[in-house]
């Protein structure tokens, strides 16, 4: 696929966008009880930052953590980690799906088994999914968060993966691929799971990155062809995609869907397009790697290319201003914003982001802006 700690939530602003850009036609083991006072605490309305990735008496991680995304109220973060000693449950032997409640401070874990790739939860933080090992092929483990229960997303004879999940966790959009019939290629498919049905989006002949990124009512899929490197739209009111969305003539990567529906940030080169559904204009925000859009489609997270500067910044994209996330090095995935741009979510080695840090590993990180 082409695709200090005060000073992360230093407000910097920038220029508005200029004419030409604003709109175009196209795992060791540490000190004991090390623990990590988060700046802010969820709730308290108060700027800062905190640590996600501890354990329910502030406990910092044995082990590194990574891969998080964070609901759309900004409340629970999912996340992975090698650690053993975030629940009393902890396992050895590679690492294992938490949630981390920022309202009540409790972490808990999901499942058993190891995922193969990030975590994803609900906008509503009620379900969780993430794809597994199962023998010779992959599934996709659906956990109920409030109960732990674990559900399993059949894939018959075949491989599933990489999950996008709907606001209530009612849709599933996933993946289908077979090791045992190369020829098969692969599919993007919606999963409604109250009605047990399924519903294909696309069929690729081919294996080459194509996952899919669902809106929160279930309406809408964007994912890319990996080969033709395009992306496309599907509308499941009619059950047709549109796209490719850069155009014919471009090469393109999906980053992500708005929750919203409403935008699709895509790469192409060295720029970020964010697309608009409903006009088919695209925004360009140039010579950044767009890493994830909030639920409502008005704040990007990007990562900039030059270096020397900071590795995260969310910019409005209404007004074109810029707030630095992380000066520390520092990295983000797929819903990684909740509604508003009020909270970041990011992972970061760095030990000067919140006092304390001393287990010399990656930890997960909410900024909060106001």
């Amino acid at each position: 696929m082409r695709g200090n700690a005060n000073r992360s939530t230093t407000r910097r602003v920038r220029a508005a966008l200029s004419t030409a850009v604003a709109v175009c036609a196209v795992t060791a083991v540490l000190p004991a009880a090390a623990s990590a006072e988060p700046t802010a605490v969820a709730g308290d309305g108060g700027a800062g930052v905190e640590r996600i990735s501890v354990a329910a008496d502030g406990t910092q991680a044995a082990g590194a953590s990574a891969g998080a995304s964070i609901t759309s109220d900004g409340r629970r973060v999912i996340f992975s980690s090698s650690a053993t000693n975030l629940t009393a449950d902890g396992t050895t032997g590679g690492d294992r799906v938490y949630v981390r409640d920022r309202r009540t401070g409790q972490t808990e874990r999901l499942g058993t088994l190891p995922p193969l790739e990030p975590p994803v939860i609900s906008g509503d933080g009620e379900y969780a999914a993430y794809s597994v090992r199962w023998f010779n092929d992959v599934r996709i483990r659906l956990n109920q968060v409030s109960t732990v229960r674990e559900i399993s997303l059949n894939c018959l004879a075949y491989s599933c993966g990489q999950p996008s999940l709907s606001a209530d966790g009612r849709y599933v959009a996933h993946v289908v691929s077979s090791v045992r019939q190369p020829s098969f290629g692969q599919r993007i498919e919606v999963r409604d799971e109250n009605a047990g049905t399924q519903e294909t989006v696309a069929q690729l002949g081919h294996t080459q990155p194509s996952r899919p990124s669902i809106s929160d009512d279930g309406r809408y899929v964007a994912y890319q062809d990996g080969q033709a490197q395009d992306v496309f739209v599907w509308d499941r009111t009619d059950g047709t995609a549109s796209g490719p969305i850069e155009g014919p003539s471009e090469e393109a990567a999906l980053v992500q869907l708005s929750k919203d529906g409403g935008k699709v940030v895509y790469l192409s080169g060295s720029d970020t397009h964010v697309h608009d559904v409903s006009s088919g204009a695209a925004q360009l925000v140039p010579d950044v790697r767009g890493v994830a859009i909030d639920p409502t489609g008005r704040y990007l997270l990007y990562a900039p290319h030059d270096a020397d500067g900071p590795s995260l910044v969310l910019r409005d994209l209404e007004t074109g201003t810029d707030e630095t996330v992380s000066e520390q090095p520092a990295s983000a995935g797929t819903d990684a914003v909740s509604a508003g741009g009020r909270d970041v979510v990011f992972q970061s080695a760095a030990d000067d982001i919140v006092p304390g840090d001393t287990n010399g590993m990656s930890d997960v990180f909410v900024r909060r802006s106001y």
